[in-house]
């Protein structure tokens, strides 16, 4: 039995595909199989069921894979603490961003990331925070940025900034004579929101105390992008809510419609996530570094009441 045998098999219970799994793990089709066969051999048992199209996991299957995933992530920790003791930080880190903190903040980080950590090659993903999660327990994230909590049992969470929520309001709402809004005074009803699957869609709707299961005529638009909500509250369609680092790029004539909230400030807790067993931790904890300290000096608000995106606070 090899770790090489233990990542084919890992790369065909994924793919469930013998095929496509040698494609991602660059060696050729048979090379993979007769691998797979070999333990399966060894083992006297079978790990997958080839008669079923897609393949399925026996149940024995089933529990092979998962010893090989600790097997596999132990056998990647070693490697970890060679690189931890000679304190060298390089080598491949794939992080996901979740879309709506993406435009914003990678520009922030990026170049300074890359100029300090030259040995690192950073492999950036835009995905969704559910995606990430799922990525984040298969291995193919090494770290992502989202929205928390997320109260995950495999999942740490490291807090990186608090965002304070902006309230873009056009002249002829109803709030435009407001100079600070209060949460209460927000009705989803007349609010603009991204679309379903968004995070911060999440957080809009629960600062309203509002049902997730939102339905009827008062959603009759919802938007992947904030300039398109902003643009449509431009055109009378309602008001909206903004991230704060999203606001800072606006046009001068639109930041007279940004409008702050009374304290405390509604905020979204935005961290790295990464799994429990810490692997390339020393990456993690230099990115970290990196973030916290370029984000401080654009986000000095106090105060702030964070707004769960699970819809609790």
């Amino acid at each position: 039995m090899t770790i090489t045998q233990l990542q084919y098999v890992l790369a065909v219970a994924e793919h469930r595909n013998f095929t496509l799994a040698a494609e991602k793990s660059f060696v050729t089709q048979p090379t993979l199989s007769m691998q797979v066969q070999k333990l399966e051999d060894e083992l006297d048992i079978l790990i997958f069921d080839r008669g079923k199209k897609p393949i399925t996991i026996t149940e024995v299957g089933k529990k092979i894979v998962a010893q090989a995933k600790n097997i596999v992530a132990e056998a990647e920790r070693i490697k970890d603490i060679v690189d931890q003791d000679k304190g060298f930080i390089g080598g491949d880190y794939t992080l996901g961003i979740i879309p709506t903190v993406m435009p914003t903040l990678l520009p922030m980080f990026l170049n300074a990331f890359i100029k300090k950590y030259p040995k690192v090659n950073l492999i950036i993903k835009e995905q969704s925070t559910q995606t990430m999660i799922k990525n984040i327990l298969d291995g193919h994230l090494d770290a992502g940025i989202a929205a928390t909590p997320l109260e995950i049992e495999f999942i740490k969470e490291r807090p990186l900034y608090y965002e304070p929520f902006m309230g873009y309001v056009p002249k002829n709402h109803r709030l435009a004579s407001k100079e600070l809004l209060r949460t209460d005074q927000l009705d989803v009803s007349d609010i603009l929101l991204l679309q379903d699957g968004h995070c911060f869609r999440e957080g809009v709707i629960n600062l309203c105390n509002a049902p997730k299961n939102l339905s009827g005529e008062q959603f009759k638009i919802e938007s992947g992008s904030f300039e398109t909500l902003v643009s449509l509250a431009d055109e009378g369609m309602g008001m909206t809510l903004l991230p704060y680092l999203n606001t800072l790029h606006l046009e001068e004539g639109k930041k007279a419609s940004l409008k702050s909230f009374e304290k405390p400030t509604p905020a979204r807790e935005i961290s790295l996530i990464y799994h429990k067993s810490e692997l390339k931790i020393q990456i993690t904890d230099a990115l970290r570094e990196v973030i916290s300290s370029i984000v401080r000096g654009a986000i000095a608000f106090q105060d702030v009441k964070i707004i769960s995106p699970l819809g609790k606070n």
